[in-house]
């Protein structure tokens, strides 16, 4: 074929497609049933929209939404929407990242005026949510040099925060080094009215979505850096289907009746105090009784099976943790030690 592009195909046949194909051309040259189901493509190992043009020789599988790169493709076009609805319910909302995690997304969020989402809300932004996939509009990529970029979120401080970091090289949550050329970013339009900073792919369009859910409200500081901002993070699931969606929330509600902390406080056995911290319990005086017979147990067993009680200190001088080397690969990440004596570190 004159001006033919050739690709591989996943089976190692190979198709000619006219100059100029696209990865959704080369699907619906494949065939009409993985045109219709088609999310995105894989192209040399590298995930991209099915609107991105193929050239020769290029090895391309298309992506289908039941795989697990299909449904990653999914979730961060659903986070996508999530802040489309939040800005339209909350004008002047400051929008920050919102990527894909384990068998859903989050999107952070700064509300005008120091407000805060609260569980209600989520019904509300799931609506609206649900009338952007009615409207089928198009997920559309754009490029953009560092100052294009800074201007096009110029109300946004932290996606241009974001921008100014590519511009010097780094690589962000939604946009990375341009390699051998200029600082770049790509954002993707879904109206005119709303645009966003990723480096992708999405699905062609919201109508491809709609099988997810809005799970829970939680704060966050922008970079885990609780010097920075205290953002409003939601957190969702999207499935390629309901009957995918259903038996992951049936899971979720299943753990969550197993979960301890459940039982624990509907028993006043202990509580996990938000002046503490997460993960650090206090137990009750019906607790503390369960615990104590539960210690008292374990070393009754013990004792039985010959073993004799040894204690050591909570803390040591810094040179033990040098000899195991936990200070060398771990010192960033641990509490900052404590200096007595003239000067000696104990941690």
């Amino acid at each position: 074929m004159a001006g033919a592009v050739t690709v591989r195909l996943p089976d190692g046949s190979s198709k000619d497609l006219p100059a100029g194909s696209t990865a959704a051309d080369l699907a619906a040259a494949i065939g009409p049933r993985l045109a219709k189901a088609a999310v995105a493509a894989e192209v040399d190992g590298r995930l991209t929209d099915l609107s991105a043009p193929l050239h020769r020789g290029e090895q391309v599988a298309i992506v289908t939404p039941s795989t697990d790169a299909g449904r990653e493709v999914l979730r961060h076009s659903t986070a996508h929407v999530l802040a489309q609805a939040v800005l339209r319910l909350w004008p002047g909302a400051h929008y920050a990242i919102g990527p894909v995690i384990a068998d859903g997304f989050y999107y952070d969020f700064e509300l005008p005026g120091g407000a805060h989402f609260t569980d209600e809300d989520l019904e509300r932004i799931e609506a609206e949510m649900r009338a952007i996939v009615a409207e089928d509009q198009p997920f559309v990529r754009h490029e953009h040099s560092i100052e294009e970029g800074l201007a096009l979120f110029g109300e946004q401080p932290f996606k241009r925060e974001i921008i100014e970091a590519v511009g010097r090289g780094a690589d962000e949550v939604d946009a990375g080094p341009s390699g051998d050329r200029a600082p770049s970013v790509s954002t993707y339009w879904n109206s005119r009215a709303f645009t966003d900073l990723c480096r992708g792919p999405h699905v062609p369009s919201t109508k491809r979505l709609g099988h997810f859910k809005l799970m829970r409200v939680a704060g966050a500081y922008w970079r885990g850096d609780e010097h920075r901002p205290q953002l409003q993070r939601i957190y969702g699931t999207a499935w390629e289907s309901a009957e995918a969606l259903a038996p992951h929330l049936h899971r979720l509600e299943e753990a969550e009746r197993r979960d301890h902390r459940r039982p624990g406080a509907e028993l006043d056995l202990f509580s996990f105090p938000t002046e503490i911290g997460p993960g650090l319990a206090v137990f009750h005086p019906k607790g503390g009784i369960v615990r104590r017979v539960m210690e008292d147990y374990s070393r009754q067993r013990h004792e039985e099976a010959g073993y004799e009680f040894v204690f050591t200190p909570h803390v040591t001088k810094r040179d033990l943790f040098e000899i195991s080397g936990h200070l060398q690969s771990f010192g960033d990440d641990i509490f900052p030690p404590m200096v007595v004596d003239e000067g000696t570190e104990y941690y």
